[in-house]
């Protein structure tokens, strides 16, 4: 099970996360979204293709661009289609 925490709160939550470059990339279904709010960002990955992203807003406080995900990611990305991925001081623990 890996687990996602930024500021005292479980972010996501699953066992069935998919590992790309050394980042767990969370299924959609496993993410707490009352916890994600849209942001204008993007990134282009040479082979997944264009990411977007999402500032985490815990407890009153924002981590801006902390998660990211590839909406429509290359075929040799297509693993992580609806996955999200942390960052900026979100830990990620294994149990």
């Amino acid at each position: 099970m890996a687990i996602a925490r930024w500021n005292g709160e479980i972010i996501a939550e699953s066992d069935k996360t998919e590992m790309v470059e050394g980042n767990h990339y969370f299924p959609l279904e496993s993410v707490h979204t009352q916890y994600l709010r849209p942001s204008d960002t993007t990134s282009v990955c040479h082979w997944k293709g264009k990411a977007s992203y999402y500032t985490l807003h815990v407890k009153g406080q924002d981590n801006t661009d902390a998660a990211w995900y590839y909406p429509e990611p290359s075929g040799a990305a297509a693993n992580i289609k609806d996955h999200v991925a942390f960052w900026n001081g979100v830990e990620i623990t294994e149990n």
